[in-house]
């Protein structure tokens, strides 16, 4: 497994602890170990147990949002428009039995690779953007696939894996259904396979914060966390900021604070965006803020313009200490 850029101290083998039990561990840890793990991560591990807000938030954005999914090109276009980091596609999946997966194995892994190290754009997690379209119910061969994305989080150095349950349909969010027990034992069963490796799966579940708890309680496992949508709250009339606070830092482990497109995130109306900042910061989260859309709907194709303009506004809006 890759660790250059990752923690190489104690922060590389506590991404399946809570932010409290994070700290309390890694302040155990004395002189450089320590002061690596804030530095490589934004962990709240330091001395007097205090980072700045610009290592605690990180910015960055889907491949397949920016246009280049699985392509080299993503890492210096991340750099150019002022992004922390990249969130990498597994690659299509349709009706393929796996997903169309390049980074196996071979030159190009060994290229995203060098990229990662040679231009400072992290990967910190690996999607499987396919199960937006496809059933994750429905899938027979499910733990392939968990395995498949992984494998490829552990060669790039990635730690969470985002798993959107939009393509298994509603029907699963009855707690009677025979869907929902199915739902609750995949997960279970992924979230065993996550924790394994020391690694985590964030799901998108569009459920509210409320219903969210319910369902981590009822998977049981430290490998499933929240990968929390600011659109699906947005969408359903909800306040993004009392959900941030309902779920606690613990139950979250990476946000897309973006909205649907239309507007950049500076001026939409919908998105308080130093209020969420305020939410975080009072429940102690730290982590990864990826950008999916907010983009302005007259330069929908304008990536550079779309990105870096919301890019450099979560950063000013993230990265200051109060």
């Amino acid at each position: 497994m890759r660790r250059k850029n990752i923690a190489i101290c104690c922060f590389a083998v506590l991404c399946l602890l809570t932010p409290a039990e994070a700290a309390a561990q890694c302040c155990q840890t004395k002189g450089k170990a320590t002061a690596h793990c804030c530095k490589a991560e934004p962990a709240e591990c330091c001395e007097n147990n205090i980072v700045s807000c610009q290592k605690r938030y990180k910015v960055g954005a889907c491949d397949w949002m920016l246009l280049k999914r699985q392509k080299l090109g993503v890492f210096k276009l991340a750099k150019d428009i002022g992004l922390d980091g990249v969130e990498i596609d597994c690659g299509p999946l349709g009706n393929r039995e796996m997903f169309e997966n390049e980074l196996r194995e071979g030159e190009k892994l060994q290229s995203f690779q060098k990229a990662i190290d040679s231009l400072g754009i992290a990967v910190p997690s690996v999607a499987m953007s396919g199960f937006f379209a496809q059933s994750f119910l429905t899938r027979p061969n499910y733990e392939a696939l968990i395995d498949d994305c992984l494998q490829t989080m552990q060669r790039l150095g990635a730690h969470v894996a985002f798993l959107p349950l939009g393509g298994s349909g509603k029907e699963w969010q009855n707690e009677n259904s025979s869907q929902h027990s199915e739902m609750v034992k995949r997960l279970r069963r992924a979230g065993e396979m996550a924790a394994a490796k020391n690694l985590v799966i964030g799901i998108r579940t569009q459920l509210s914060a409320a219903d969210d708890i319910t369902l981590l309680e009822e998977v049981g496992s430290k490998g499933i966390r929240i990968y929390y949508s600011v659109q699906d709250a947005l969408d359903n009339g909800r306040d993004p900021a009392e959900e941030f606070r309902a779920l606690g830092a613990d139950r979250i482990c990476q946000i897309q604070c973006t909205n649907t497109d239309g507007y950049l995130l500076k001026d939409d109306p919908k998105v308080d965006l130093p209020a969420i900042k305020k939410a975080l910061d009072d429940i102690g989260w730290h982590g990864w803020l990826m950008l999916e859309r907010s983009r302005d709907a007259s330069k929908v194709k304008d990536v550079k313009y779309n990105y870096g303009s919301n890019a450099e506004y979560c950063k000013r809006c993230l990265q200051i200490d109060n």
